[in-house]
C-alpha cells in the first residue's frame, strides 16, 4: 500500500511548528503511505480579487492535493480559543473552488499547543469548520498534544507513550476508514 497518498495540513507556517511534528509522526505510525504536506502560504480570502482574477494556482494547487489524497489529517494550534487563521483562511479558499475535494474524504482532527488543554477548544472548532465539507471525519480517539514544546525528541519523535498509543490508534482508523 505504499502508494496510499496520506495528506497533511498544519495550522501553523512555522518550519519547526510542533503541529508540523505532530502530522509527521502521525504519517510514521500510519504506516506505508507517501506522506504530503499542503503549503498553506495563501493570500487572504478576498471576494473582489477571486471575482477579478479567479482562485489563485496556489489555492487550485491545495485543492487538487486534497482531492487525489487518499485521506487527509489536519493539525491546528489554539490561538484565542480558535484555530490558527492560516487554517481557516485555507478552508475559505478551498470552499470557493470546483469540485468540492473534501466531500467524502476520510479526515482525522489533532491538535497541539502549549496549553495543558493542548488545543481542545481549537480542534472542536475546527470540526465545526468542517461539516460543510462533508468529509468523513474520524471521531477518535482524540489527539490533544499539550505542553507540546516538550513532547518531541531531538529526532521529531513523540515521547510520552501514552500520546504516541492514542495517536496511533487514530492513525489505525483513519487507514481503516480509508481503506475499508
Amino acid at each position: 500500500m505504499s502508494d496510499f497518498v496520506l495528506l497533511g495540513v498544519s495550522g501553523s507556517l512555522r518550519a519547526q511548528a510542533t503541529n508540523r511534528k505532530l502530522l509527521r509522526e502521525a504519517a510514521r505510525v500510519f504506516g506505508p503511505c507517501s506522506y504530503v504536506e499542503a503549503d498553506l502560504r495563501l493570500p487572504l480570502y478576498d471576494g473582489d480579487a477571486e471575482a477579478s482574477d479567479g482562485i489563485p494556482s496556489e489555492v487550485q494547487f491545495l485543492a487538487d492535493q486534497i482531492a487525489a489524497a487518499d485521506a487527509v489529517i489536519l493539525s491546528t494550534p489554539e490561538y484565542n480559543k480558535g484555530p490558527s487563521g492560516v487554517l481557516k483562511n485555507a478552508l475559505d479558499w478551498v470552499s470557493r473552488t470546483d469540485g468540492s475535494p473534501w466531500m467524502g474524504k476520510p479526515v482525522a482532527v489533532m491538535s497541539s499547543a502549549a496549553g495543558r488543554a493542548g488545543g481542545e477548544q481549537a480542534q472542536a472548532v475546527l470540526r465545526g469548520f468542517m461539516v460543510p465539507f462533508q468529509p468523513r471525519l474520524v471521531s477518535g480517539p482524540q489527539v490533544h498534544l499539550a505542553g507540546a514544546a516538550s513532547q518531541f525528541d531531538d529526532n521529531g519523535q513523540l515521547i510520552s507513550t501514552q500520546y504516541t498509543a492514542t495517536l496511533t490508534r487514530l492513525m489505525q482508523i483513519l487507514r481503516d476508514d480509508a481503506t475499508g
